[in-house]
């Protein structure tokens, strides 16, 4: 019998990272908004947003300010006020089914702490533009360009969403908010 030759052992190296060209739009995106306008002064602006808009509480406050002021309308500031509260929570339970994780990038600065690692949607998007609708059909005025675009813009210059992200929040804060301004709408003209 002849011995057996020795084996030799293979390293197998794993592949290479891939490359940053390999690095996703929307990284590439969030880190160029950060490198354009993510200068001090914005970014507290941001923060302070971020603050106000925590579990669409300072979103909910409003509708109850409006309620106190405007009593012949007390009711309709209330439902507005429950309405963006249910668009936070619908955007809550989409978070839990999609279950995407926040930006994650060494090109990406995350400069504010978040409640959960769930990034899609963006429940500050949502509730802001829920708030937006609802409150332009309660006072009679625009307020969607004032209030929704900084909101979104402030969660990118964060980092904490991809745009992506604000983009379905606000589309699911439209749906919501539309359909309690459609409620509100239709109460008015039974009365």
């Amino acid at each position: 019998m002849t011995a057996a030759a020795p084996r030799v052992l293979r390293v197998v190296e794993s592949p290479a990272p891939p490359a940053r060209a390999d690095r996703s739009f929307e990284v590439t995106a969030l880190a160029g908004v950060q490198r354009a306008i993510g200068r001090p002064p914005v970014v507290a602006a941001a923060r302070g947003l971020s603050l106000f808009g925590e579990h669409a509480a300072g979103w909910f406050a409003a509708g109850l300010l409006g309620a106190a002021i405007d009593r012949d309308r007390r009711r309709d500031w209330l439902t507005g006020a429950v309405g963006v509260v249910a668009a936070h929570a619908a955007s809550i339970a989409v978070k839990r089914v999609v279950r995407r994780q926040r930006p994650d990038d060494e090109s990406v600065a995350v400069l504010v702490s978040t409640p959960s690692r769930l990034s899609f949607p963006s429940s500050h998007a949502t509730s802001t533009t829920a708030a937006a609708v609802v409150y332009s059909g309660l006072t009679g005025r625009n307020l969607v360009p004032a209030l929704v675009a900084p909101m979104l813009v402030s969660r990118l210059v964060l980092g904490v969403h991809y745009p992506t992200d604000v983009l379905a929040g606000s589309a699911l804060g439209a749906a919501v908010g539309g359909l309690v301004r459609r409620r509100l709408g239709n109460r008015r003209r039974t009365r």
